[in-house]
This record gives C-alpha cells, sequence and structure tokens, in this order.
C-alpha cells in the first residue's frame, strides 16, 4: 500500500518537472531548500541561486522531460528520490538531448512542506 507521504513526494515531484520545463523561478524558489546542493552531469556543484539563475537567464532551457523508473524511499523526515529522465532543452545555446539518472533527497521543512536538499544527475546511455 502506498503511504499518504509516497503520494506528496511524486505530486513535489511533478511540481519540480513542470517548474523546471517554465523555468518557474517563483516556484523553484519553493521547492529548492536554501542550503540546495545539486552535482550536475559535470561533476560541479551548484547552489539553489545558481539553479534559479541558470532558468531566469536562460542559459538553461528545458523542453523535455520523460521521467521513468521512479522509486521512492521515505525515511524519517526526508525522502530519498531516484529516476531516469530523458531530457531534450539547451544550456548555454547548445541544444542537448540526453539520458539520466537523478537522485533528489526531499526534507521535510519546520514548516512542514518539502523542498530538495541535495540532488545528483548523471548522464547514461
Amino acid at each position: 500500500m502506498i503511504s499518504v507521504e509516497h503520494t506528496i513526494i511524486v505530486k513535489y515531484e511533478e511540481r519540480l518537472k513542470l517548474a523546471m520545463l517554465q523555468s518557474d523561478v517563483t516556484e523553484l524558489e519553493q521547492l529548492l531548500a536554501p542550503e540546495l546542493i545539486y552535482t550536475n552531469h559535470f561533476g560541479q556543484l551548484m547552489s539553489k541561486q545558481d539553479d534559479l539563475d541558470a532558468h531566469r537567464t536562460g542559459l538553461l532551457n528545458i523542453n523535455k522531460i520523460v521521467i521513468s523508473e521512479q522509486n521512492i524511499i521515505l525515511y524519517s523526515e526526508n525522502a530519498i528520490v531516484t529516476a531516469h529522465a530523458h531530457i531534450v532543452g539547451s544550456f548555454s545555446g547548445i541544444e542537448s538531448e540526453n539520458n539520466f539518472r537523478f537522485t533528489r533527497i526531499w526534507s521535510k521543512s519546520s514548516c512542514s512542506h518539502w523542498q530538495v536538499l541535495v540532488a545528483h544527475s548523471t548522464t547514461v546511455s
């Protein structure tokens, strides 16, 4: 049986996906923790501000995200999400289409909403 928290995380993941597709910085501001640490597929560490700036300036433009193989593990006030994603978009004006594996750790904030605290991505064939 799927728990209520599991269902909530699925909805948060969908909100994140839509915010990324629309470069909705207001929504991303809500979904990303102030302390966010994101290791991208180039091995670079990015902060919340780095991520928001990439969307705000158009440096990052995502046209399509297809998620598969999503797994969610609930652990105390955290949720660990792994997923396979096919992403089409551009970075710094260079078009790209790749398959990625993502790991995200969502943490429940003091005001009881969830935010991404840690994220990691890598390209896969």
